[in-house]
């Protein structure tokens, strides 16, 4: 499954109650299968304002490990493969999801190097200018590195093709592409394999992730 096919079957997931870290629902945990493999055709001209990276993907093998499959996935475009049970254990998830960004970036840092990532928080119900423009430098800059951004989202946000991913009680992503100068970003959602990637607006990300945060290199 690639991530360069952009899906465009509209889809809407109820997410069950969780804690601030965020869980995916137990509907789609249902159907996503680990193992489903993702790959992207690398963009590498940066001249262009595109780059896409990479991805080996994985579904999360159940409701809750959002976080360490993000962060499986993320690590993914370093030709990483670490165990997502291995992961779960050092973020301390639980039935009750990963609790923040905080607990991601350490296990991000484990695997590629000390203090290389640096969790940002956008705080406030909607993402102004500045946390936004600063969202983008740090997708473009982490991005160029050969890195992939982890982000914490929640509530509802329409991707480029009018899709609707909703998950009220939390979510995580990884973010590993961009084009426009990073004015639209790839995602890669663990949530679902039947929705592996799509692409969304940076503002939109950005309100997205808005009270929460996210994982980028310094």
């Amino acid at each position: 499954m690639a991530t360069t096919i952009l899906r465009k079957t509209a889809l809407t997931i109820a997410a069950a109650a969780a804690t601030a870290g965020g869980i995916a629902g137990p509907a789609i945990a249902a159907q996503a299968t680990p193992g489903v493999q993702a790959s992207a055709v690398v963009q590498a001209d940066r001249k262009s304002g595109e780059r896409e990276l990479n991805v080996r993907y994985e579904a999360q093998p159940n409701f809750y490990y959002c976080g360490p499959a993000a962060a499986r996935n993320a690590l993914s475009v370093q030709g990483k493969n670490i165990d997502v049970d291995a992961m779960a254990k050092e973020m301390r998830t639980t039935e009750a999801g990963t609790d923040s960004i905080n607990d991601i970036t350490p296990v991000l840092n484990k695997q590629t190097g000390k203090d290389v990532y640096k969790s940002v928080e956008v705080p406030g119900t909607r993402a102004d200018d500045k946390q936004t423009d600063k969202l983008r430098d740090d997708v473009v800059r982490t991005i160029d590195e050969g890195r992939a951004v982890v982000a914490n989202i929640a509530g509802t946000a329409t991707d480029t093709d009018g899709v609707v991913h909703s998950f009220e009680g939390g979510h995580y992503i990884s973010v590993v592409g961009y084009r426009d100068g990073g004015e639209t970003v790839t995602i890669a959602d663990s949530a679902n394999p039947a929705q592996a990637s799509y692409r969304m607006s940076i503002d939109t990300l950005a309100d997205w992730i808005a009270t929460r945060g996210y994982s980028a290199t310094s």
